[in-house]
């Protein structure tokens, strides 16, 4: 009797204790959900050199883990994300493209006095590499669409010319090729109202100085269009400065019935032979049309 008395009193004991810690800490579990979720602010996800381009990669967000400072770029608030929230993604596109002015380790955060943006007036000094030049060239609106670009992609440009000698066959009266490859976007800039409705807007590319001269006379003989690279697809000829050759594309490659149009042949006349007419002991020789 003793022993299940002694089990009863140790059993409500444990009893009493269990409510005593449940009670104690109800409120802290009540606080912290009515409690605000921490403030979040833009930092780098991985470590970023001088110079880098910001793209979506790069970026995340992340809770105040000290003292702002005050210029931070700050994530809308839940309340609001919910309502809009387009407006989560605005607030990272705001500096895409924007290139850094110093080194950022991962958790750095991302503050506008450390970014310098396409247009300023130190943009191409601070983002440009070494040996390196900035070109900005037209893109046809008929080729690779411009909208798929943001800055720090890699692409390749394409010519391709229309050629309008009569005497040309239709299979080889057009043709497209690759003449530089792997280079990297600067800027995209909106387009010019006084270019023609074909070109869309003006792409600026960090090229070598042999790469722009082959760029400014590929723009004399006929249209531009990018191509975008997959990420880290940076061929090892071209990353030492070289172009690998790629074959011309002309219009029989692409429709093969054009080559099976032959250009009307304007029929010519046989040439009659020449009449002779004698007289006497001499002939004479007259030709007919």
């Amino acid at each position: 009797m003793r022993a299940k008395t002694i089990l009863t009193v140790l059993f409500l004991i444990s009893v009493g204790v269990a409510g005593f810690v449940f009670l104690r800490a109800l409120p802290q579990n009540v606080d912290a959900a009515n409690a605000p979720p921490p403030e979040e602010v833009l930092v780098a996800k991985v470590p970023l050199a001088p110079g880098t381009l910001l793209r979506t990669e790069d970026l995340a967000w992340q809770p105040v883990a000290a003292a702002r400072l005050g210029d931070e770029i700050l994530r809308p608030a839940l309340a609001v994300r919910q309502g809009k929230p387009e407006l989560d993604q605005q607030a990272r596109t705001a500096v895409y493209g924007a290139a850094l002015r110093i080194a950022l380790a991962p958790g750095d955060p991302i503050r506008p006095s450390i970014l310098v943006k396409p247009g300023d007036r130190d943009f191409l000094r601070i983002v440009l590499t070494p040996s390196q030049r900035a070109i900005s060239i037209p893109v046809t609106t008929g080729g690779s669409s411009t909208g798929l670009l943001t800055p720090g992609d890699r692409v390749d440009v394409i010519l391709t010319q229309a050629f309008k000698e009569q005497g040309a066959p239709l299979a080889l009266r057009s043709v497209s090729e690759t003449i530089v490859q792997d280079l990297r976007v600067l800027a995209i800039d909106a387009p010019d109202a006084k270019t023609a409705g074909n070109l869309g807007p003006s792409v600026t590319l960090e090229v070598t100085p042999e790469r722009a001269e082959s760029i400014n006379v590929a723009t004399e003989l006929g249209k531009l269009s990018l191509t975008l690279r997959p990420a880290g697809d940076t061929p090892s000829a071209a990353a030492a400065g070289r172009d690998i050759a790629v074959k011309p594309t002309w219009a029989g490659d692409v429709s093969p019935a054009l080559g099976a149009v032959r250009p009307a042949v304007k029929p010519v006349a046989a040439e009659q032979p020449p009449i002779q007419i004698v007289r006497g002991a001499t002939r004479e020789e007259v030709k007919t049309r």
